[in-house]
């Protein structure tokens, strides 16, 4: 089972339908506040760590902060709590009055007495779908500033825990443990810049009505093994098609990367122009030139490749338009997998239609927008909902690029794998290279959730030796090392 990752809304209903079944609200508090000590303690151990502060907010979530304190002064740490007046929840008003009986030492507001090696963050919980008050995002910022290690309980405050958005500043946690189940925001969006390294803190069991809204992609991806007697042909044929006279690049990223993923044979259909740089750089990519090709040897090369990417360096012109509406009806009918990305999205954008079984769309949150007939902020601000609408609207299965891409086929999955420096031009056609090429190997048999992954672990094999200046075309060598793993 991979693990499961809920909607902010259906944790709080699973915790109540838990408080309505007579389980204590306090003892939960308790549970989750003993549970992530003893997680954090042989953290703290191992680098010998002493002075821990302690912030608490208003609502539970600060009930667990001061719980947590207690346990961690039990277990010999120097701990200070640093807290927001108090509300009227029962439940918190308990666990402060622990912690004094225990003799904390409570500081009134977030003035910092000393440095500390820890700072634990307890000032808002997975409810938080506002803005922050000039007040507390000055809180957050200084605890931001402070040298030490930061622990986040549940989710770092001020981001929100469904689209991983600041709001419009969060905690920069180093560990968050994530109460009850993991929750979007802390793997897509900007929130994998905020919730460090997160664990699971399981305190309470699933019940019927609990469903997740997503699942983290497997990590460990293995590629059937080939056999003996294959040649060129068994694996797959993959045509790429774009490459307006002013933009080449990019169908020979595309191209080389369906190499490196495996296929047998690439064609790259492109201006002529561009035909002397592809064949110098890979004398195996087989070139047709887009502006002699006539309809029936359209149709013709359609019928002798497995899949297509198409739309890469397109460009937005009239000729592009033109191109667009000649190539798009004889691939949607041709049986073959399709990927459609960069231009090939601008024009369905302005065309839309419903697309058939084995159509694959990588947009960015600036694509998704367009095709959605949004702003790019409002697709960051909702990327779960962004996927379902496009989908919807256009079927087919997506991949909503991005920090902790998302992507929907016959359910969600969230990528985990990738990094900072993959934000470069150009990674997108290494990726549309690589679905088509593994695609027109293995079909169903590999998912577009696991091509995904592998694009995103080819980007970290190449950023072990730094992130930045890292460039798309580099990408071809880090490919072949994950897909013979």
């Amino acid at each position: 089972m991979h693990p499961q990752v809920y909607h902010s809304r259906d944790i709080q209903g699973w915790e109540q339908r838990w408080f309505a079944r007579q389980n204590s609200s306090y003892g939960l508090m308790q549970q989750v506040a003993w549970s992530i000590a003893q997680r954090i303690i042989p953290v703290l151990q191992q680098y010998d760590y002493q002075y821990v502060a302690v912030c608490c907010g208003q609502g539970n979530n600060a009930g667990d902060g001061y719980l947590l304190a207690k346990y961690l002064q039990q277990a010999g740490f120097q701990v200070h709590i640093y807290a927001a007046e108090l509300c009227s929840s029962p439940d918190l008003q308990q666990a402060e009055h622990e912690a004094r009986a225990a003799g904390l030492d409570i500081q009134s507001g977030f003035q910092f007495q000393q440095s500390y090696e820890v700072y634990i963050d307890a000032l808002f919980g997975i409810g938080l779908n506002r803005e922050l008050s000039a007040e507390w995002q000055q809180i957050i910022h200084q605890m931001n500033q402070q040298r030490g290690l930061k622990v986040a309980i549940d989710i770092p405050s001020g981001l929100d825990a469904n689209c991983g958005q600041p709001l419009p500043c969060a905690i920069q946690a180093d560990l968050t443990y994530s109460v009850l189940g993991l929750k979007a925001g802390l793997f897509t969006g900007k929130g994998k810049a905020y919730a460090g390294q997160v664990e699971v803190i399981a305190a309470i069991p699933p019940d019927a009505e609990l469903h997740a809204i997503a699942q983290l992609v497997p990590t460990q991806i293995q590629l059937p093994p080939r056999q003996a007697f294959g040649h060129k042909g068994s694996y797959g044929h993959v045509l790429v098609v774009g490459g307006h006279a002013d933009m080449g690049g990019a169908v020979i990223m595309a191209a080389e990367a369906a190499f490196a993923a495996g296929c047998g044979k690439v064609t790259v259909v492109c201006d002529a122009k561009h035909h002397t740089a592809i064949l110098s750089r890979a004398p195996n990519i087989m070139l047709r030139d887009i502006n002699t090709l006539q309809d029936d040897a359209i149709e013709q090369l359609l019928q002798q490749v497995d899949a297509i990417c198409f739309g890469m360096g397109l460009g937005r012109d009239d000729w592009a338009a033109r191109q667009y509406a000649r190539w798009l009806p004889k691939l949607l009918q041709a049986e073959l997998e399709r990927v459609l990305d960069a231009d090939a999205l601008w024009f369905l954008a302005a065309h839309p239609q419903q697309l058939p079984e084995g159509s694959y769309l990588t947009p960015h949150p600036g694509e998704a927008a367009k095709l959605l007939g949004l702003t790019t902020m409002e697709v960051e601000q909702n990327r779960l909902q962004a996927i379902q609408e496009l989908q919807a609207r256009y079927g087919g299965q997506w991949v909503l690029k991005g920090a902790g891409s998302l992507i929907l086929e016959d359910q969600l999955w969230l990528c985990t794998a990738g990094n900072a420096g993959m934000g470069t031009g150009g990674m997108g056609d290494v990726l549309s290279g690589m679905i088509a090429s593994l695609k027109a190997q293995y079909h169903t048999e590999l998912s577009l959730h696991e091509i995904v992954t592998l694009h995103a672990q080819a980007g970290d094999v190449l950023a072990e030796s730094g992130m930045r200046g890292l460039q798309a075309q580099q990408m071809n060598q880090a490919i072949y090392q994950v897909v013979n793993r």
